[in-house]
């Protein structure tokens, strides 16, 4: 176990998940969550931990080597969340991507490596191996699958996983990097699918549904993840990769129309909107790895109670999500969809 333990993007969605999750699980470890608070890490996401005891918040970038040194210094392990994750937003701009999710891990890794830490935990995605065919339901990402990433974004992960290799290879550093599927769950920002929809249905707006809507995702509840990262800190086998997921897949319409019936809406509140440029048809994740070599299964993802508990969450929690849906993020998401042409609908027997 880990006494002290550096979370970076601690203040986003997964990251602050795991915090809540690591403080409960573990309570002689002390916490360090480094955050620049870009537009999606949220002070608010951690607010009733900013007297606890052993939680401390640094608000610094993590491309900033002067204050990361020393933040890795006095820590025994780093779990390593802090990325640009917007596919979307990675095509509009691409820079912001490789400045953090490149520069700023090899930053830390530098830090680590002179440090001698005792553990690197590398948060990574299911996107970095490509996409697979919607007619081919046999195949499914293990961690010897070809690294083969489409989106900027995608692609961003992928050279940070090469240097998280490297470092281990090279340096000897005790590294794990972890892949999963498409999260779930509450403070999850509301430009992601499941927030942005949720939310636009209960301010009886339309949702934006990309193409066809028939590209596959693999879902996994938040919580279900932060018990596998912890699985990982714990007891993961240095330089090993570990696929996450819960064999959980739905089409993006059925996701769709699962939240419509939870919130008592129709097919009319869809748009389909212009395909995304280069999406991926569908992922899918075969985590049998951890299972066999860790024991982590994932618990809290079945569908549909996941999700009707995770639409109940922002349902009750209008206030987290209003004040972030104004502002910049309106600006943005009028960029992404406000002009966007129509698409065909998928049929109607999909």
């Amino acid at each position: 176990m880990f006494s002290r333990v550096l979370i970076t993007g601690g203040s986003g969605f997964i990251g602050s998940n795991f915090i809540r999750h690591l403080l409960a699980a573990r309570p002689d470890t002390h916490l360090t969550n480094v955050d620049v608070l870009s537009y999606s890490g949220n002070q608010e996401n951690l607010r009733d931990l900013e007297d606890h005891p052993r939680y401390t918040f640094v608000h610094a970038d993590i491309c900033d080597a002067d204050k990361i040194r020393p933040l890795v210094a006095e820590s025994d392990a780093v779990v390593h969340f802090a990325a640009e994750s917007h596919v979307d937003r990675s095509i509009l701009d691409t820079r912001p991507f490789i400045r953090t999710n490149v520069l700023g891990t090899q930053t830390l890794l530098d830090a680590a490596v002179a440090c001698k830490l005792e553990r690197f935990v590398h948060i990574s995605t299911d996107e970095v191996y490509g996409s697979l065919p919607l007619d081919r339901t046999d195949l499914r990402f293990n961690e010897d699958s070809a690294i083969l990433p489409n989106s900027p974004y995608a692609a961003s992960k992928a050279a940070s996983d090469m240097l998280v290799r490297a470092a281990h290879h090279t340096f000897g550093l005790n590294t794990c990097i972890t892949r999963c599927s498409n999260n779930f769950g509450p403070y999850q920002f509301p430009e992601k699918v499941i927030p942005l929809f949720v939310t636009n249905l209960i301010e009886n707006k339309k949702v934006p549904l990309y193409g066809d809507g028939l590209n596959v995702r693999d879902w996994i509840h938040v919580e279900d993840h932060c018990e596998a990262i912890l699985a990982v800190l714990d007891r993961g086998k240095s330089g090993e990769v570990y696929n996450i997921g819960a064999d959980n897949e739905q089409s993006n319409l059925d996701l769709t129309r699962s939240i419509l019936h939870i919130l008592g809406k129709g097919d009319d509140f869809i748009r389909h909107v212009e395909d995304r440029l280069g999406h991926d048809r569908r992922y899918a994740i075969d985590s049998s790895k951890i299972r066999r070599e860790l024991g982590w299964s994932a618990s809290r993802s079945a569908w549909p109670d996941a999700l009707i508990s995770t639409v109940d969450w922002y349902v009750k929690n209008r206030g987290w999500w209003q004040r972030i849906k104004s502002g910049a993020y309106r600006e943005f998401h009028e960029t992404l969809y406000g002009n966007r042409p129509p698409a065909n609908p998928a049929p109607a027997s999909a």
